[in-house]
Protein backbone atom coordinates (compact mmCIF):
# COMPACT_ATOMS: atom_id res chain seq x y z
CA UNK A 1 0.00 0.00 0.00
CA UNK A 2 1.19 3.45 -1.04
CA UNK A 3 2.15 5.63 2.20
CA UNK A 4 0.38 8.52 1.35
CA UNK A 5 -3.38 6.16 0.95
CA UNK A 6 -1.98 4.62 4.97
CA UNK A 7 -1.80 8.14 6.08
CA UNK A 8 -5.39 8.92 4.28
CA UNK A 9 -6.95 5.68 6.19
CA UNK A 10 -4.85 5.55 9.08
CA UNK A 11 -6.11 9.21 10.30
CA UNK A 12 -9.78 8.30 8.88
CA UNK A 13 -12.55 9.25 11.76
CA UNK A 14 -12.49 5.32 12.24
CA UNK A 15 -9.74 2.81 11.79
CA UNK A 16 -10.46 -0.23 10.15
CA UNK A 17 -9.03 -4.19 10.59
CA UNK A 18 -8.26 -3.82 7.03
CA UNK A 19 -6.14 -0.90 8.07
CA UNK A 20 -4.91 -2.48 10.99
CA UNK A 21 -3.74 -5.44 8.80
CA UNK A 22 -2.26 -3.16 6.12
CA UNK A 23 -0.17 -1.31 8.45
CA UNK A 24 0.92 -4.38 10.15
CA UNK A 25 2.21 -6.00 6.34
CA UNK A 26 4.67 -2.84 5.55
CA UNK A 27 6.36 -3.27 8.91
CA UNK A 28 8.93 -5.92 7.98
CA UNK A 29 10.23 -9.11 9.73
CA UNK A 30 13.56 -7.68 11.96
CA UNK A 31 17.22 -9.36 11.63
CA UNK A 32 17.18 -9.52 15.36
CA UNK A 33 15.23 -12.10 16.37
CA UNK A 34 11.91 -11.19 18.00
CA UNK A 35 10.23 -14.25 19.60
CA UNK A 36 6.65 -14.78 19.38
CA UNK A 37 4.21 -12.77 21.79
CA UNK A 38 7.23 -10.32 22.00
CA UNK A 39 5.65 -7.05 23.24
CA UNK A 40 8.05 -5.19 21.89
CA UNK A 41 7.52 -6.03 17.79
CA UNK A 42 9.50 -4.12 15.04
CA UNK A 43 6.16 -2.33 14.97
CA UNK A 44 6.59 -0.90 18.58
CA UNK A 45 10.01 0.27 19.35
CA UNK A 46 9.00 2.16 22.66
CA UNK A 47 11.64 4.29 24.43
CA UNK A 48 13.40 4.27 28.02
CA UNK A 49 15.98 4.79 30.10
CA UNK A 50 18.39 2.10 30.74
CA UNK A 51 21.74 1.49 32.70
CA UNK A 52 23.91 -2.21 32.63
CA UNK A 53 26.40 -3.17 34.99
CA UNK A 54 29.28 -2.26 32.75
CA UNK A 55 27.88 1.33 31.83
CA UNK A 56 25.87 2.62 35.06
CA UNK A 57 25.62 6.03 33.28
CA UNK A 58 21.37 5.88 32.55
CA UNK A 59 20.53 6.58 29.12
CA UNK A 60 18.32 6.55 26.02
CA UNK A 61 17.50 3.51 24.96
CA UNK A 62 14.35 1.49 23.01
CA UNK A 63 12.98 -2.39 23.28
CA UNK A 64 12.79 -4.54 20.51
CA UNK A 65 11.72 -8.33 21.80
CA UNK A 66 14.04 -9.78 23.89
CA UNK A 67 16.93 -6.75 23.79
CA UNK A 68 17.24 -2.92 24.13
CA UNK A 69 18.86 -0.63 21.48
CA UNK A 70 21.45 1.42 22.89
CA UNK A 71 20.49 4.90 21.26
CA UNK A 72 23.66 6.32 23.02
CA UNK A 73 25.95 4.22 21.47
CA UNK A 74 24.62 4.61 17.94
CA UNK A 75 24.65 8.64 18.06
CA UNK A 76 28.35 7.80 19.35
CA UNK A 77 29.02 5.60 16.56
CA UNK A 78 27.65 7.81 13.74
CA UNK A 79 24.55 5.39 13.17
CA UNK A 80 22.14 8.13 12.98
CA UNK A 81 23.78 9.65 9.82
CA UNK A 82 21.00 8.46 7.74
CA UNK A 83 18.82 10.39 9.69
CA UNK A 84 18.03 13.57 8.03
CA UNK A 85 15.61 15.35 9.91
CA UNK A 86 18.01 14.40 13.36
CA UNK A 87 20.92 16.93 13.12
CA UNK A 88 24.22 15.90 14.66
CA UNK A 89 23.64 18.77 16.88
CA UNK A 90 20.29 16.54 18.99
CA UNK A 91 22.15 13.45 18.81
CA UNK A 92 23.00 14.83 22.56
CA UNK A 93 19.92 13.78 23.78
CA UNK A 94 20.41 10.22 23.88
CA UNK A 95 22.60 10.42 26.60
CA UNK A 96 20.05 12.01 28.68
CA UNK A 97 18.88 10.44 32.08
CA UNK A 98 15.42 10.74 30.80
CA UNK A 99 13.40 11.41 27.89
CA UNK A 100 12.70 14.90 28.45
CA UNK A 101 14.56 16.73 25.99
CA UNK A 102 13.79 14.63 23.32
CA UNK A 103 10.49 14.33 23.96
CA UNK A 104 10.41 17.96 23.49
CA UNK A 105 11.56 17.71 20.09
CA UNK A 106 8.18 17.67 19.00
CA UNK A 107 5.96 14.23 17.59
CA UNK A 108 7.06 14.84 13.98
CA UNK A 109 10.98 13.64 14.87
CA UNK A 110 9.44 11.38 17.30
CA UNK A 111 7.85 10.22 14.36
CA UNK A 112 10.87 10.04 12.13
CA UNK A 113 13.74 8.92 14.27
CA UNK A 114 11.45 5.30 15.10
CA UNK A 115 10.89 4.82 11.62
CA UNK A 116 14.54 5.23 11.24
CA UNK A 117 15.34 2.70 13.85
CA UNK A 118 12.81 0.53 12.05
CA UNK A 119 14.60 0.93 8.89
CA UNK A 120 17.82 -0.12 10.73
CA UNK A 121 16.40 -3.03 11.78
CA UNK A 122 14.21 -4.46 9.78
CA UNK A 123 15.10 -7.88 7.91
CA UNK A 124 16.23 -5.63 4.83
CA UNK A 125 17.89 -2.64 5.81
CA UNK A 126 19.07 -0.55 3.70
CA UNK A 127 22.06 0.34 5.96
CA UNK A 128 23.22 -2.61 6.86
CA UNK A 129 26.58 -1.27 7.55
CA UNK A 130 25.49 0.96 10.01
CA UNK A 131 24.31 -1.75 12.54
CA UNK A 132 23.46 -5.25 11.49
CA UNK A 133 27.35 -5.61 9.50
CA UNK A 134 29.04 -3.36 12.32
CA UNK A 135 30.21 -5.90 14.55
CA UNK A 136 31.77 -4.02 17.40
CA UNK A 137 28.63 -1.99 17.18
CA UNK A 138 26.27 -4.54 17.44
CA UNK A 139 27.48 -6.40 20.77
CA UNK A 140 28.30 -2.82 22.05
CA UNK A 141 24.43 -1.76 21.14
CA UNK A 142 21.99 -4.70 21.43
CA UNK A 143 21.96 -5.78 25.03
CA UNK A 144 19.60 -8.35 26.34
CA UNK A 145 16.59 -6.76 28.51
CA UNK A 146 17.65 -9.30 31.44
CA UNK A 147 20.98 -7.24 31.57
CA UNK A 148 19.46 -3.87 31.47
CA UNK A 149 18.43 -1.98 34.88
CA UNK A 150 15.24 0.12 33.64
CA UNK A 151 14.57 3.46 35.47
CA UNK A 152 12.24 6.30 35.56
CA UNK A 153 11.60 7.16 32.06
CA UNK A 154 10.65 10.77 32.32
CA UNK A 155 11.47 13.54 34.66
CA UNK A 156 8.26 14.25 35.72
CA UNK A 157 7.05 17.79 36.79
CA UNK A 158 3.55 17.14 37.20
CA UNK A 159 1.03 14.99 37.97
CA UNK A 160 -2.54 14.66 37.24
CA UNK A 161 -4.98 11.79 37.35
CA UNK A 162 -8.51 12.10 35.91
CA UNK A 163 -11.17 9.78 36.52
CA UNK A 164 -12.48 8.89 32.67
CA UNK A 165 -13.67 5.43 33.37
CA UNK A 166 -17.07 5.74 33.83
CA UNK A 167 -17.93 2.42 34.43
CA UNK A 168 -15.22 2.48 37.60
CA UNK A 169 -16.80 5.69 38.70
CA UNK A 170 -20.69 3.99 38.52
CA UNK A 171 -19.64 0.89 40.46
CA UNK A 172 -18.19 2.80 42.90
CA UNK A 173 -20.86 5.59 43.05
CA UNK A 174 -23.27 2.52 43.90
CA UNK A 175 -21.61 1.41 46.70
CA UNK A 176 -20.95 4.32 48.29
CA UNK A 177 -23.62 6.89 47.53
CA UNK A 178 -26.59 4.70 46.18
CA UNK A 179 -27.52 3.68 42.18
CA UNK A 180 -29.84 7.05 42.35
CA UNK A 181 -26.45 9.01 43.05
CA UNK A 182 -23.64 6.71 41.61
CA UNK A 183 -22.03 9.80 39.33
CA UNK A 184 -22.43 13.60 39.64
CA UNK A 185 -23.90 15.63 37.80
CA UNK A 186 -20.63 17.27 36.23
CA UNK A 187 -19.45 13.65 35.33
CA UNK A 188 -20.67 13.20 31.70
CA UNK A 189 -20.06 16.88 31.00
CA UNK A 190 -16.12 17.20 32.09
CA UNK A 191 -13.07 14.74 32.30
CA UNK A 192 -12.83 15.26 36.14
CA UNK A 193 -9.23 15.14 37.32
CA UNK A 194 -7.10 16.14 40.73
CA UNK A 195 -3.98 16.89 40.69
CA UNK A 196 -1.52 14.31 42.48
CA UNK A 197 2.27 14.16 43.95
CA UNK A 198 4.58 13.34 41.20
CA UNK A 199 7.83 12.74 43.30
CA UNK A 200 5.99 9.47 44.32
CA UNK A 201 5.94 8.28 40.43
CA UNK A 202 7.98 5.20 40.28
CA UNK A 203 9.38 2.86 37.69
CA UNK A 204 7.46 -0.44 37.80
CA UNK A 205 10.14 -3.21 40.27
CA UNK A 206 9.85 -0.27 42.97
CA UNK A 207 8.57 -1.99 46.19
CA UNK A 208 6.52 0.26 48.28
CA UNK A 209 5.24 0.48 51.68
CA UNK A 210 2.31 0.18 52.98
CA UNK A 211 1.14 3.74 54.10
CA UNK A 212 -0.27 4.64 57.48
CA UNK A 213 -2.78 7.32 57.96
CA UNK A 214 -6.00 8.11 60.17
CA UNK A 215 -8.96 5.91 59.28
CA UNK A 216 -12.06 5.46 61.29
CA UNK A 217 -12.15 2.47 63.29
CA UNK A 218 -15.61 1.03 62.34
CA UNK A 219 -18.60 2.15 61.14
CA UNK A 220 -20.38 4.99 62.07
CA UNK A 221 -17.71 6.22 64.28
CA UNK A 222 -16.67 9.92 63.70
CA UNK A 223 -13.21 9.96 65.82
CA UNK A 224 -10.32 8.49 63.78
CA UNK A 225 -7.11 6.66 65.25
CA UNK A 226 -3.83 6.41 63.01
CA UNK A 227 -2.84 3.05 61.73
CA UNK A 228 -1.29 1.25 58.71
CA UNK A 229 -4.08 1.39 56.27
CA UNK A 230 -5.96 -2.10 55.61
CA UNK A 231 -7.69 -1.48 52.50
CA UNK A 232 -4.60 -1.35 50.35
CA UNK A 233 -5.92 -1.32 46.63
CA UNK A 234 -4.54 -1.23 43.28
CA UNK A 235 -5.50 0.69 40.33
CA UNK A 236 -5.00 -0.18 36.73
CA UNK A 237 -4.29 3.25 34.20
CA UNK A 238 -2.89 4.30 31.32
CA UNK A 239 -0.63 7.10 31.86
CA UNK A 240 0.05 9.83 29.30
CA UNK A 241 3.16 11.85 29.04
CA UNK A 242 3.57 15.36 27.69
CA UNK A 243 5.80 16.16 24.84
CA UNK A 244 5.79 19.84 25.10
CA UNK A 245 4.21 22.83 26.82
CA UNK A 246 1.59 25.62 25.99
CA UNK A 247 2.37 29.10 27.20
CA UNK A 248 0.59 30.32 30.23
CA UNK A 249 -2.53 31.70 29.71
CA UNK A 250 -2.90 30.03 26.16
CA UNK A 251 -5.16 26.76 25.79
CA UNK A 252 -4.47 24.18 24.12
CA UNK A 253 -7.51 23.39 21.00
CA UNK A 254 -8.90 19.66 21.23
CA UNK A 255 -7.95 18.75 17.83
CA UNK A 256 -4.27 19.94 18.03
CA UNK A 257 -3.98 18.42 21.43
CA UNK A 258 -2.74 15.22 19.90
CA UNK A 259 0.64 16.94 18.96
CA UNK A 260 0.97 17.61 23.04
CA UNK A 261 1.34 13.93 23.24
CA UNK A 262 4.50 12.03 23.84
CA UNK A 263 3.50 8.44 24.56
CA UNK A 264 2.09 6.09 26.66
CA UNK A 265 3.31 3.91 29.78
CA UNK A 266 0.84 1.25 31.73
CA UNK A 267 0.10 2.59 35.58
CA UNK A 268 -1.28 1.69 38.99
CA UNK A 269 -2.32 4.41 40.76
CA UNK A 270 -2.49 2.69 44.51
CA UNK A 271 -5.17 4.14 46.64
CA UNK A 272 -5.37 3.41 50.61
CA UNK A 273 -9.13 3.26 50.76
CA UNK A 274 -9.62 3.24 54.33
CA UNK A 275 -8.06 6.34 54.75
CA UNK A 276 -9.49 8.13 51.26
CA UNK A 277 -12.76 7.90 53.05
CA UNK A 278 -12.12 9.69 55.41
CA UNK A 279 -9.97 12.71 54.07
CA UNK A 280 -11.18 12.89 50.56
CA UNK A 281 -14.33 15.38 51.60
CA UNK A 282 -14.11 18.45 50.60
CA UNK A 283 -11.07 18.31 48.54
CA UNK A 284 -10.57 14.89 47.65
CA UNK A 285 -7.88 12.32 48.27
CA UNK A 286 -4.30 13.14 49.74
CA UNK A 287 -2.71 10.69 51.73
CA UNK A 288 -4.71 7.92 50.33
CA UNK A 289 -2.90 8.41 47.00
CA UNK A 290 0.52 10.83 47.30
CA UNK A 291 2.55 7.55 48.78
CA UNK A 292 2.95 5.29 45.41
CA UNK A 293 2.02 5.09 41.56
CA UNK A 294 3.66 3.02 39.76
CA UNK A 295 4.38 2.96 35.99
CA UNK A 296 6.25 0.98 33.24
CA UNK A 297 9.84 2.06 32.34
CA UNK A 298 8.45 2.03 28.23
CA UNK A 299 6.62 4.57 26.90
CA UNK A 300 5.47 3.76 23.80
CA UNK A 301 5.12 6.73 20.64
CA UNK A 302 1.79 8.00 20.38
CA UNK A 303 2.47 7.16 16.74
CA UNK A 304 3.13 3.20 17.82
CA UNK A 305 -0.89 3.20 18.87
CA UNK A 306 -2.32 5.47 15.92
CA UNK A 307 -3.55 1.96 14.22
CA UNK A 308 -5.30 1.46 17.44
CA UNK A 309 -7.64 3.87 18.28
CA UNK A 310 -11.85 2.90 18.11
CA UNK A 311 -14.34 4.32 20.00
CA UNK A 312 -14.75 4.75 23.37
CA UNK A 313 -18.10 4.36 26.42
CA UNK A 314 -20.60 6.79 24.64
CA UNK A 315 -21.95 10.19 26.01
CA UNK A 316 -25.14 11.60 25.02
CA UNK A 317 -24.01 15.19 26.51
CA UNK A 318 -23.80 17.86 24.46
CA UNK A 319 -20.44 18.47 24.94
CA UNK A 320 -19.41 22.38 25.51
CA UNK A 321 -17.45 23.30 22.57
CA UNK A 322 -14.24 23.03 23.64
CA UNK A 323 -14.28 19.16 24.25
CA UNK A 324 -15.98 18.26 20.63
CA UNK A 325 -13.54 16.64 18.50
CA UNK A 326 -13.35 16.22 14.90
CA UNK A 327 -12.17 12.43 14.80
CA UNK A 328 -15.13 10.95 16.54
CA UNK A 329 -13.66 7.88 17.67
CA UNK A 330 -10.44 8.37 19.67
CA UNK A 331 -9.83 5.99 22.13
CA UNK A 332 -6.74 3.23 22.55
CA UNK A 333 -7.85 -0.15 21.91
CA UNK A 334 -5.33 -1.92 24.86
CA UNK A 335 -6.41 -5.50 26.00
CA UNK A 336 -5.16 -4.71 29.37
CA UNK A 337 -4.75 -8.14 32.49
CA UNK A 338 -3.70 -7.47 35.86
CA UNK A 339 -2.32 -10.71 37.98
CA UNK A 340 -1.76 -10.82 41.54
CA UNK A 341 1.51 -12.87 42.71
CA UNK A 342 1.17 -14.00 46.66
CA UNK A 343 4.00 -14.02 49.10
CA UNK A 344 3.39 -17.36 48.77
CA UNK A 345 4.29 -17.94 45.60
CA UNK A 346 0.13 -18.12 43.80
CA UNK A 347 -0.70 -15.93 41.15
CA UNK A 348 -4.22 -15.40 39.41
CA UNK A 349 -4.83 -12.91 36.79
CA UNK A 350 -7.49 -11.21 38.51
CA UNK A 351 -8.67 -8.52 35.67
CA UNK A 352 -8.60 -8.85 32.27
CA UNK A 353 -10.28 -5.55 30.28
CA UNK A 354 -9.88 -3.03 27.50
CA UNK A 355 -8.87 0.75 27.65
CA UNK A 356 -12.40 0.85 25.24
CA UNK A 357 -13.53 1.73 28.90
CA UNK A 358 -12.87 5.27 29.25
CA UNK A 359 -15.30 7.95 28.09
CA UNK A 360 -13.01 10.71 27.48
CA UNK A 361 -9.96 10.86 24.83
CA UNK A 362 -6.23 12.30 25.71
CA UNK A 363 -6.92 15.04 23.45
CA UNK A 364 -10.30 15.69 25.57
CA UNK A 365 -7.90 15.19 28.76
CA UNK A 366 -5.61 18.01 27.10
CA UNK A 367 -8.23 20.16 26.34
CA UNK A 368 -10.08 20.37 30.05
CA UNK A 369 -6.26 20.93 31.44
CA UNK A 370 -5.40 23.37 29.73
CA UNK A 371 -8.84 25.48 29.14
CA UNK A 372 -8.19 27.46 32.41
CA UNK A 373 -4.93 28.21 30.94
CA UNK A 374 -2.87 25.92 32.53
CA UNK A 375 0.56 25.68 31.38
CA UNK A 376 1.35 21.67 30.29
CA UNK A 377 5.10 20.98 30.29
CA UNK A 378 7.30 18.59 29.18
CA UNK A 379 7.63 15.09 31.27
CA UNK A 380 3.89 16.42 32.65
CA UNK A 381 2.21 12.86 33.52
CA UNK A 382 -1.57 12.00 33.16
CA UNK A 383 -3.73 9.42 34.43
CA UNK A 384 -6.55 7.90 32.91
CA UNK A 385 -8.42 7.25 36.11
CA UNK A 386 -9.32 3.38 36.82
CA UNK A 387 -10.18 1.44 33.79
CA UNK A 388 -13.74 -1.00 34.60
CA UNK A 389 -16.01 -3.00 32.24
CA UNK A 390 -19.15 -4.24 33.44
CA UNK A 391 -18.55 -7.99 33.86
CA UNK A 392 -16.98 -9.76 36.33
CA UNK A 393 -13.18 -9.77 36.07
CA UNK A 394 -13.28 -6.87 33.90
CA UNK A 395 -13.03 -4.32 37.25
CA UNK A 396 -9.80 -2.30 37.24
CA UNK A 397 -9.69 -2.43 41.58
CA UNK A 398 -10.02 -5.11 44.08
CA UNK A 399 -12.74 -2.38 45.47
CA UNK A 400 -15.01 -3.45 42.98
CA UNK A 401 -13.79 -7.00 42.64
CA UNK A 402 -14.43 -7.49 46.18
CA UNK A 403 -17.46 -5.24 46.59
CA UNK A 404 -15.64 -2.90 49.16
CA UNK A 405 -14.17 -6.30 50.88
CA UNK A 406 -17.44 -8.08 51.61
CA UNK A 407 -16.68 -10.75 48.66
CA UNK A 408 -13.20 -11.84 48.67
CA UNK A 409 -11.30 -13.07 45.77
CA UNK A 410 -10.84 -16.83 45.65
CA UNK A 411 -7.11 -17.38 44.73
CA UNK A 412 -5.24 -20.69 44.29
CA UNK A 413 -4.07 -22.60 47.76
CA UNK A 414 -6.79 -21.91 49.61
CA UNK A 415 -5.80 -18.21 49.54
CA UNK A 416 -8.21 -15.13 49.50
CA UNK A 417 -8.22 -11.26 48.78
CA UNK A 418 -10.37 -8.43 49.93
CA UNK A 419 -7.46 -5.92 49.02
CA UNK A 420 -3.61 -6.07 49.03
CA UNK A 421 -1.20 -7.67 51.73
CA UNK A 422 2.27 -6.91 52.92
CA UNK A 423 4.15 -9.19 50.05
CA UNK A 424 1.72 -9.50 47.39
CA UNK A 425 3.11 -8.41 43.65
CA UNK A 426 0.36 -6.37 41.46
CA UNK A 427 1.19 -6.88 37.89
CA UNK A 428 -0.36 -4.73 34.94
CA UNK A 429 0.50 -5.73 31.10
CA UNK A 430 -1.22 -4.36 28.03
CA UNK A 431 -0.61 -4.66 24.26
CA UNK A 432 -3.01 -3.51 21.25
CA UNK A 433 -3.13 -5.72 17.87
CA UNK A 434 -2.25 -9.59 17.93
CA UNK A 435 0.96 -11.11 19.47
CA UNK A 436 0.67 -13.35 16.68
CA UNK A 437 1.29 -10.49 14.01
CA UNK A 438 3.14 -7.59 16.01
CA UNK A 439 1.92 -6.70 19.54
CA UNK A 440 2.10 -3.14 20.17
CA UNK A 441 2.43 -3.65 24.07
CA UNK A 442 3.60 -2.29 27.24
CA UNK A 443 6.02 -4.83 28.87
CA UNK A 444 5.00 -5.01 32.89
CA UNK A 445 3.92 -2.56 36.08
CA UNK A 446 5.11 -4.86 38.64
CA UNK A 447 4.67 -3.20 41.82
CA UNK A 448 5.32 -5.08 45.47
CA UNK A 449 3.62 -4.04 48.74
CA UNK A 450 5.90 -4.09 51.69
CA UNK A 451 5.39 -3.92 55.52
CA UNK A 452 4.38 -0.35 56.85
CA UNK A 453 7.05 1.45 58.65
Amino acid sequence: MHLLNIRRLLFAPRPTTILRRCLSSTIMASWLPIPSGSHFSLANLPFGIISTKADLKPRVAVAIGDHALDLNQLAENNAFSKCASLPASEYAVFADTSLNRFAALGRALHRDVRAYLQQLLKKDTPYPELLQGNDQLRQKAIIPLEDVQTHLPMTIGDYTDFFAGRNHAQNVGVMFRGADNALNPNYNHIPVAYHGRASSVVVSGTPLHRPKGQVLPAPGATTPVFKPCAKLDMELELGMFIARGNKLGHPVPVNEAEDFIFGYVLMNDWSARDIQMWEYVPLGPFNAKNFGTTISPWVVLADALEPFKTAGLSNDVTLQEYLQEERKNNILDIKLDVTLTTAQGNSTTITRTSSQNLLWSWPQMIAHHSVSGCNMRTGDLLGSGTISGTEPGTQGSLLEQSKGGKTPIQLPGGEERSFVNDGDTIIIRGYAGSLEDGAVGFGECRGTILAAV
